[in-house]
């Protein structure tokens, strides 16, 4: 467990770095005083002062932050204030923490395409690709499915079906077709390397509309490329991965606010940290597309249009140019300080969540 702890803190602080140091490399270019760059939240350990910035380590490591003079709204009289700034450049200082998320996530998969990263394999995968370790994997396992009844569990590998053994996802989900209505006896694997045995027979699943046995089944491997065609082929995931996230937070608002439920179970430092914790468990390839995965999070989340996040701040530069004044510098002040305290709350909330669930699995 300490050892999570630590690797959880170490990712964090990568993520966190690289999201501050585009505000701060953007706010330094744009001629603004930076206060203060901070890693965690206060109270703060240690720190260190160069020029007018004091550098420090705080003791809450779930986060980080660049000070600013003037962000709050406060001294516009000042060249020096983010408030004193034109609205293009308090843009691009605002902008330049998720931008910088989005190139880490296309780094680190850049790195991962080279030395071989875990991806789908179907027909539109490039010639230029190598391929190792290719198996068939469990997808999606349809809620009340016999798939599910059986043990089968999402990431599980795909053996045989009745001792056959299958190269190709299509092969495999015919076979199941053609013989589930008579049970079919499978093979799985754990990503523990462990082996079970389980039989399932087909039938009308309501949960997906289907007949079947209710799996969802890939072809998977590591795929690696040439260095330059790694970073291509980086750029283009972590644009595919961005584009899943952005659907993902848009179906959880419209559960939220359509259907007034959850739909999914969100996960706080605590919960992050185990699933860091499994990702290095299976190799480092994997952590490295688990750690960019978590940049375009953290990128996605700190553009939306709420108080103390950048997306709230670029909300009011909006609002500023569509009223042609800003707001007065104390009441911004007072507004982020409540969208901060709120976003404290809901991490002290989802934390709880998290620990209650890991006592309920055992941890």
């Amino acid at each position: 467990m300490l050892s999570t702890i630590l690797l959880f803190i170490v990712v964090l602080a990568v993520l966190v770095l690289a999201h501050e140091f585009g505000h701060f490399i953007m706010a330094k270019k744009a001629g603004m005083a930076v206060e203060e760059f901070g890693f965690g939240f206060p109270p703060r350990l240690w720190g260190w002062r160069r020029g007018v910035t004091t550098y420090s380590v705080n003791l809450i490591p779930l986060g980080g932050f660049v000070k600013i003079k003037g962000e709050s709204g406060l001294w516009r009289d000042h060249s020096d204030s983010f408030a004193a700034k034109s609205g293009a450049w308090r843009f691009a200082v605002l902008a330049a923490g998720v931008v910088m998320n989005l190139v880490l996530a296309a780094i680190l998969l850049t790195a991962g395409f080279t030395m071989g990263l875990p991806s789908m394999i179907d027909e539109n995968i490039s010639p230029s690709a190598t391929v190792r370790e290719a198996e068939l994997r469990i997808v999606t396992v349809a809620p009340g499915s016999p798939a599910e009844r059986a043990g089968i569990k999402g990431g599980d590998a795909l053996v045989s079906v009745d001792g056959q053994a299958f190269a190709d996802a299509d092969d495999a989900r015919a076979y199941i077709a053609l013989h589930g209505d008579d049970e079919v006896m499978m093979v799985m694997g754990r990503e523990d390397g462990t082996f079970y045995n389980v039989t399932a027979k087909s039938e009308d699943i309501a949960s997906v509309g289907v007949h079947g046995i209710g799996v969802g089944i890939v072809k998977t491997g590591l795929v690696s490329y040439p260095l330059h065609l790694a970073f291509v082929h980086g750029v283009l995931a972590t644009g595919e991965y961005t584009k899943e996230v952005v659907g993902a937070f848009v179906g959880l608002v419209r559960n939220l606010i359509v259907e007034q439920r959850a739909g999914v179970d969100l996960s706080g430092p605590v919960g992050i940290a185990v699933l860091t914790g499994e990702a290095a468990s299976l190799g480092f390839v994997h952590l490295l597309q688990f750690t960019a995965l978590l940049s375009i999070n953290l990128a996605v989340v700190n553009v939306l249009p709420l108080p103390a996040l950048d997306g709230g701040r670029l909300a009011l530069l909006l609002i500023e140019k569509a009223r042609g004044r800003s707001l007065d510098g104390r009441s911004e002040a007072i507004l982020h300080n409540i969208g901060f305290a709120l976003l404290m709350t809901l991490v002290v909330f989802i934390t709880y969540k998290d620990v209650v669930r890991m006592i309920g699995q055992g941890f």
